[in-house]
């Protein structure tokens, strides 16, 4: 029999959602988060840019409400984008108060006065930040935070498979917990939860250029999905224009901040190409930004285009982007003096599922926050730094739901057993690691920054392939982490070609050849287990 663990809270995914979250019910509840990696390899450690809030004396939550709706190119809910400002400088405060040191700048009166910087799409400074390393700052201080805390308990290494549902009274689907893969005994089991939140990230690893650490695969997209949830604008996947191309860089990302501060994307041959694509240039939105690095590098045929800041001072380049700095110069580039090579790559999924305010589900007693949900702030792309603070304002929503509702004389449950009484050891890992080439390969020439209905159709009919090869695989065989998320990503990839197909117009992250023009109609696209 599998080994199961009882908590009131099961929260899936240990980034800045997850986290935020378990320490606002820990005081009142047993909380476990499961983490797939270590507790630091989400994307959250790796954010560089920062947090919106206003913050600004001159700046105002009308404005950040404006500038979001004009990014999100329409799609976006009002009323969430306006609750979120709402609450950001609430909940940054609150990060404050946990121990994040976002910078400061000299004030002659005594008070804090933090160090506002301006990204694409803001028309103010609202951006607090830690250097150039904000999202590590946050993570380090929220993991530090919940390993202190008695209620918490971290799995790491921990896969999750699957939610346990069960049908109740009322005929609702209810989430009872799931099944997981201990990735340290090889073992599954099974952990039981009054109430269950999926705060798993987005699912960028789908395609084969990424900003987005490993863990990146959609996990809790596709777990929701096959537990009966709606997911929503899967089509828009934002491509951050600035990911350094450098055979040894990995996925390292260069911050938008860069541009706020005045750097400039360059040709091969060093001219400015910006202000011929858009008048706020490089401080466009991202989708317009790298749908032009994109065409200069097709029409030139370039491996890449450059991001140039030498013309500020050494002083301001190293005191502002001190991780920047050394990583690049560790590759022979010294920013101070010479344009650094980039390249557009898969950042952000601004669909997913579909929750409330309050970030329910359709199914009950299963939340989702972060990248995986779709709540309407980001629309049809997402405004920078407003990820963080998705994050931070939605856990705190969540939280408030959960205390009301978290019943205290619940009984925990026996989950059924795991069966792999006829399953076997695999000996065809190599098929998981073709398969898995194949599936990011065609996601970047068919379903990338530019899309046309054929190159959709033709990846509409690998994926349906993959998806019989990858299921009668993941039924003959034991599981491993690389079966888990290429089972995962090939889910969220169908949902995504057919979130595209059905959207016949060009609307912010979605381009399509055979539709350029933005339709009259403005609807989201929302996909049911009915629709496919």
């Amino acid at each position: 029999m599998n080994q199961q663990h009882n908590c009131d809270v099961l929260i899936i995914g240990s980034g800045a959602a997850g986290l935020s979250l378990a320490l606002h019910l820990a005081k009142n509840a047993d909380v476990v988060i499961l983490s797939k990696g270590r507790v630091n390899d989400g994307s959250t450690f790796y954010a560089q840019g920062g947090i919106a809030a206003v913050f600004d004396e001159n700046d105002s939550i009308e404005s950040h409400v404006s500038d979001t709706l004009i990014a999100g190119a329409g799609l976006c809910n009002e009323d969430i984008v306006q609750y979120t400002a709402e609450n950001a400088k609430s909940c940054l405060e609150w990060l404050i108060e946990q121990g994040v040191n976002f910078d400061q700048e000299d004030n002659d009166n005594g008070k804090v006065k933090y160090h506002l910087t301006r990204e694409g799409g803001h028309s103010h400074r609202r951006i607090l930040h830690a250097a150039d390393a904000t999202g590590q700052a946050v993570q380090t201080t929220l993991v530090d935070r919940v390993n202190n805390h008695n209620r918490i308990r971290v799995f790491e290494r921990y896969n999750a498979i699957d939610l346990v549902c069960q049908n109740s009274d009322d005929k609702n689907k209810h989430c009872i917990g799931a099944y997981v893969w201990n990735r340290n005994s090889e073992k599954v089991e099974r952990i039981f939860a009054k109430k269950t939140i999926l705060a798993t990230g987005g699912a960028s690893k789908v395609y084969q250029y990424t900003s987005n650490p490993d863990v990146a695969s959609g996990d809790g997209i596709a777990m929701a999905w096959r537990a009966g949830c709606r997911v929503a604008n899967m089509e828009f996947n934002q491509f951050h224009p600035t990911c350094l191309f450098h055979p040894e860089a990995g996925t390292f990302l260069l911050t938008e901040a860069l541009r706020g501060e005045g750097a400039i994307l360059r040709r091969p041959d060093g001219s400015r190409f910006m202000p011929s694509f858009d008048e706020r240039a490089e401080l466009a939105p991202r989708d317009i930004v790298a749908r032009a690095i994109d065409y200069e590098m097709k029409r030139l045929g370039a491996d890449c285009m450059y991001l140039d800041i030498s013309h500020k001072s050494p002083e301001f380049i190293m005191q502002h982007f001190p991780t920047i700095y050394e990583k690049t110069l560790s590759l022979g580039i010294d920013m101070t003096k010479q344009p650094m090579p980039i390249v557009p790559a898969a950042h952000y999924t601004c669909g997913g599922v579909m929750i409330n305010k309050q970030g329910k589900t359709d199914v009950e007693n299963l939340y989702a926050i972060g990248e995986v949900s779709y709540t309407g702030l980001h629309g049809a792309n997402r405004m920078a730094s407003n990820s963080l603070l998705e994050c931070l304002v939605f856990a705190k929503a969540a939280a408030e739901d959960i205390e009301k509702h978290l019943p205290n004389s619940q009984k925990y449950i026996e989950l059924p057993d795991w069966d792999e009484s006829r399953v076997t050891d695999s000996d065809e890992e190599v098929v998981i690691q073709h398969n898995w080439h194949e599936l990011r390969l065609f996601m970047w020439d068919y379903v990338g920054i530019v899309r046309t209905t054929k190159r959709l159709e033709r990846a509409l009919h690998r994926v349906e392939l993959l998806q019989q090869e990858i299921e009668d695989y993941y039924q003959n065989f034991r599981v491993s982490n690389n079966l888990l998320e290429l089972r995962n990503l090939v889910q969220v990839a169908e949902l995504i070609i057919h979130c595209a197909m059905k959207r016949k117009e060009s609307r912010g992250l979605h381009y399509t050849l055979d539709y350029p023009e933005l339709s009259d109609e403005i609807s989201m696209t929302i996909l049911s287990s009915e629709d496919i």
